[in-house]
């Protein structure tokens, strides 16, 4: 089983490189599109994105396996959120890979009469469930990461002393004093503090910002062919080249791949 994974990561990083050239054929062809290109040269450049569709599908192959064993590590997480989103991610993904061989099976003539736009349905759909638990975990890391650095920080601040001595507010009168509106130049201040806060926790964990950044530009990919959110073919080209850029970039770097 290791020396599969092993050699299935090799193919996963050209699939990478593919996936990057198709969702620039993608975003190429949109553009000539717009800008009034002749039929011929648009017909091949979608034609050379569905050939690297097509490759990758074939790359893709076995990669149900690394998924359903991704899932059995994840299971002995002993964070519970981040059991629960990893695990049915990844059992997600195994059904996205496996719904996708039997799609690529059909392209290639192998299972005859299949219904590829159905399968191309479910697929996306196990796909979008899995990135939107990828959100969801990555959105719980941040938050934990920022509730931590607020403790750090806290910590550092000196003490504030009480705004009002223990008798003044026995007495009659501090007990009719409403409490006074905030004003918005403090909500803005505030504002500021927590974003100026979300930033600094990002950029001290490039690999929850690249996984953030990547998971944000694959979710319009399914919900644009699944038909939930359309935004069109050039968007969704963009983002497919820029979430295969950062795939590309945690392969080259491992340490900023997010883990576990």
């Amino acid at each position: 089983m290791d020396s599969w994974v092993r050699f299935n990561a090799q193919s996963q990083a050209k699939e990478r490189i593919i996936r990057a050239a198709q969702y620039a054929c993608t975003l190429l062809g949109y553009t000539l599109q717009k800008g009034g290109a002749a039929a011929e040269l648009h017909r091949t450049i979608s034609q050379l994105e569905a050939h690297m569709s097509l490759t990758r599908k074939l790359l893709r192959l076995g990669n149900s396996v690394e998924a359903l064993e991704a899932a059995k590590r994840a299971i002995h997480l002993s964070d519970s959120v981040l059991r629960l989103c990893l695990t049915i991610s990844h059992l997600n993904r195994a059904m996205y890979f496996t719904c996708d061989n039997i799609l690529w099976a059909g392209k290639t003539g192998i299972i005859s009469n299949l219904d590829q736009q159905k399968w191309s349905q479910r697929s996306f759909r196990y796909y979008l469930f899995a990135l939107i638990l990828n959100l969801t975990r990555d959105l719980y890391e941040l938050r934990l990461l920022v509730e931590c650095e607020e403790r750090y920080r806290a910590s550092k601040r000196p003490p504030s002393p009480a705004s009002l001595p223990a008798e003044d507010l026995s007495s009659p009168s501090s007990s009719h004093v409403a409490p006074a509106a905030i004003s918005p130049p403090v909500m803005l201040a505030g504002l500021r503090r927590q974003l100026h806060l979300l930033l600094t926790v990002l950029y001290s964990n490039p690999p929850l910002l690249l996984d953030l950044l990547k998971n944000s530009c694959d979710i319009f990919i399914p919900l644009d062919r699944l038909k939930i959110y359309p935004t069109g073919s050039g968007f969704v080209g963009a983002c497919g080249l820029a979430s295969s850029i950062l795939s590309i970039l945690t392969m080259v770097h491992p340490w900023l791949k997010l883990k576990p």
